[in-house]
């Protein structure tokens, strides 16, 4: 999986923009044990910055920022923006005009490698009953995964016309262990998502993929062959954590609508249509 020695690990500069964040933060520590030296960006610098950590502030409205954090990097870890549905100017700016930037600096750079942090949220209307490859049309279930659905195809085009190495990553949800039903089937572990992080950095075969980020989950909705093409073995498994996610998922109570969709509550919220429109 990993490309030659001679350009080691310490020697790439790798760029790990949302570095405040709830998923930075939980991978972080486990990146810096790979990757030395790695440079943290945010508009708030962690808490916890560690010795051989580097932070660069940066809001991704504002390309000059931008491009002073990703000045000389080999690789970026792109997980900035807003992480959750919003008003349509909130996502606006910092998921799409602030990707275009990260993308449209990261070029004039010359990074090699981008990774992405997309969402299961860009394919969120699909019914829960369907298990979906990552070939399939893009049915966002909110502005903010229309977002992702933006960054995937700024993604692509980056890619073709410029030669990026771009991994976009589906992400379910990340952390110690699933919280609900839902997240039994979209769960991944940090550990897991570091591990396809490794392979968006590293890995020989990539010009553009789309991988789901989600663990060894026994109910889950997403095919993910082409992650294990690329040696993805996770060790996170779901059913692990299943009395837990069911006792949680009881205090939540029914939802009509996204109980049907594999985006959830997002395909409930400002929903106005009948349910037998929606989705494929």
């Amino acid at each position: 999986m990993t490309e030659d020695k001679s350009r080691s690990d310490q020697s790439r500069r790798i760029v790990f923009t949302g570095a405040s964040g709830g998923i930075g933060t939980m991978t972080r520590p486990l990146l810096a044990r790979l990757y030395p030296g790695l440079v943290l960006s945010d508009r708030v610098e962690p808490k916890d910055l560690q010795p051989g950590e580097t932070f660069v502030k940066a809001d991704l409205t504002r390309p000059d920022e931008v491009a002073a954090a990703v000045k000389g990097a080999h690789s970026v870890i792109h997980l900035g923006g807003h992480s959750v549905e919003g008003g349509w100017d909130q996502i606006l700016n910092a998921n799409i005009i602030g990707c275009y930037n990260l993308f449209e600096e990261a070029r004039k750079a010359g990074v090699k490698r981008v990774i992405f942090a997309s969402s299961n949220h860009a394919v969120g209307f699909y019914p829960r009953r369907c298990k979906i490859g990552t070939d399939v049309t893009v049915r966002p279930d909110s502005r903010y995964g229309v977002s992702k659905a933006f960054g995937e195809a700024l993604g692509a085009l980056y890619a073709d016309k410029h030669g990026l190495i771009v991994t976009c990553l589906r992400i379910g949800n990340v952390g110690p262990r699933p919280l609900d039903a839902r997240r039994l089937s979209i769960w991944i572990s940090p550990e897991d998502i570091v591990q396809l992080f490794r392979i968006g950095l590293e890995h020989p075969d990539i010009r553009y993929d789309i991988l789901y980020g989600v663990s060894d989950n026994a109910a889950s909705w997403w095919d993910n062959s082409r992650a294990r093409q690329l040696g993805y073995r996770p060790a996170g498994k779901a059913e692990d954590h299943r009395a837990h996610a069911e006792a949680e998922q009881a205090k939540i109570g029914p939802d009509p609508v996204g109980d049907l969709f594999q985006g959830g509550t997002f395909t409930s919220a400002e929903f106005t249509n009948d349910v037998k429109r929606a989705g494929p």
